[in-house]
């Protein structure tokens, strides 16, 4: 009996840093072409860098509500009226009050872009912890982190499941249960690493993250995103890399 190959990941990065970093753009990525996790600013022109169609983004998973993680909604939904002229649906996943909140950053943004004759759906979904779903074909998985004592429930992270391979993502969040949860069982892990060192108010460092590399089976591939300044310490540990704009990591 033949085993079918096992689906790939791959992760192609818009940018790979914090709110902060002078030298890289803002974290964000897309899976496999087609599901887009978080979406800064620089989110269209970053597309098009890459060759990626817009219309070739099925979901868009939200993981807070920071400018740098979802202001670059309005930009990509004035491309959809305007210029690609979408007619599929679109699935936005995001923490409670996502539709809301969203709409109302495009209506500032581009008055009246949410308001008028639409040539598709926008479909949001406004996930709670530990609530189960799909996306455009994608079941995931939201679980709860914590940037800090007041984020809950509005920060979230995402286990997503390609082909019974097991992608993670934490957003923005400190060492806490729900960086355990999403790493359990994932072959990959996308996982904040916003300072070099220890302290890292709001954050994970890459001390931290070294610790905790020792405490998951090397199956789980960590990749570290939302990166400070500055050239990554040597990454001397099994399993670990670091991402880079507009670099893609195939898994």
């Amino acid at each position: 009996m033949t085993l079918a190959p096992k689906p790939s990941l791959e992760l192609t990065f818009l940018g790979s840093g914090n709110a902060f970093a002078g030298d890289r753009y803002w974290s964000s990525f897309v899976l496999n072409r087609r599901y887009l996790f978080d979406a800064p600013p620089t989110l269209l022109p970053h597309l098009n860098k890459l060759r990626i169609p817009t219309l070739d983004i099925a979901a868009v998973f939200i993981s807070h509500f920071h400018a740098d993680h979802f202001f670059g909604l309005p930009f990509l939904y004035l491309d959809y009226e305007h210029l690609s002229n979408r007619t599929g649906d679109l699935v936005i996943v995001g923490p409670p009050r996502v539709q809301e909140v969203v709409e109302k950053v495009a209506d500032l943004g581009f008055s009246g872009l949410t308001r008028g004759r639409q040539s598709y759906r926008r479909i949001y979904l406004e996930a709670q912890a530990g609530q189960e779903g799909t996306a455009a074909d994608l079941p995931f998985r939201a679980i709860t982190v914590e940037q800090d004592s007041k984020s809950a429930p509005d920060c979230l992270g995402y286990k997503v499941n390609v082909g019974g391979r097991i992608l993670s993502y934490t957003g923005d969040t400190v060492m806490c249960d729900g960086v355990r949860e999403l790493a359990r069982d994932a072959d990959v892990l996308v996982i904040d690493c916003s300072c070099w060192r220890d302290p890292c108010p709001h954050h994970m460092s890459f001390e931290e993250l070294r610790r905790f590399r020792k405490e998951v089976p090397l199956q789980t591939t960590f990749v570290l995103t939302h990166l400070d300044t500055g050239a990554p310490p040597p990454l001397d540990m099994e399993g670990m890399i670091a991402a880079e704009d507009f670099a893609t990591i195939r898994l």
